[in-house]
């Protein structure tokens, strides 16, 4: 199906640079792949959380102190590059 999207003009360079680095005439295939990769991405990422949350109550409460103050620990020592 043919449609209308609106690209910044970066954008559109750089899909134009790909599609041509690929033999193609225009960018229309590389922006497919965009999509399907995308949205990959985000039903896999919707599945993982429904998964997350079918644990939830899973852990007993020392259990879960156990890990805040792990956490906690590890967040003390991060260091910000």
């Amino acid at each position: 199906m043919r449609t209308t999207i609106e690209l910044s003009d970066e954008h559109r360079s750089l899909l134009h640079s790909l599609a041509a680095r690929r033999g193609l005439r225009g960018y229309s295939k590389v922006v497919q792949e965009a999509i399907e990769f995308y949205l990959k991405e985000k039903m896999g990422k919707e599945i993982d959380l429904g998964a997350v949350l079918n644990m939830r109550g899973s852990w007993d409460k020392a259990e879960v102190q156990r890990v805040k103050k792990r956490l906690a620990e590890i967040r003390r020592n991060w260091k910000i590059v």
